[in-house]
């Protein structure tokens, strides 16, 4: 359950899921502080997944949250674990989802989110991730 419930529409991204076996990142959400951590204790980030009955049996939609200094190069939080949803066995699709995760002491200046759809994983290009910062 989120913390933080105030969102500022600057401080939010959406992105198309990209296409089977691709994937490509959100806008960059300035976090404007060059101090590491900075806002641990007063930002969670908020990851809405839609339903997504095009993804395939078996195959997954993958939401990695990344960081950098410098708005240029990209990694992955280390502390954060993926977000990932499944096609249901049989019936394929994805009911939606929605996380929220607090940002660990050593996130940077910047964040995009990396979206990535499984090889064979069906046309979810219709459907979009909303990545917000709440404070």
């Amino acid at each position: 359950m989120a913390i933080h419930t105030r969102r500022d529409t600057a401080l939010t991204t959406t992105k198309a899921c990209p296409a089977a076996g691709a994937n490509h990142n959100t806008a960059t959400l300035d976090l404007k502080s060059t101090t590491a951590g900075a806002f641990a204790d007063s930002v969670e980030v908020e990851i809405v997944i839609p339903a997504l009955p095009s993804l395939a049996d078996g195959k997954t939609l993958t939401v990695k949250l990344q960081h950098s200094a410098n708005d240029s190069s990209y990694a992955d939080i280390p502390e954060l674990a993926a977000v990932v949803v499944t096609g249901a066995t049989g019936t394929g699709g994805s009911a939606a989802a929605t996380r929220v995760i607090r940002l660990p002491s050593s996130a940077k200046r910047y964040l995009q989110a990396n979206l990535a759809v499984a090889a064979s994983g069906g046309d979810n290009t219709g459907k979009s991730v909303t990545v917000s910062l709440l404070c």
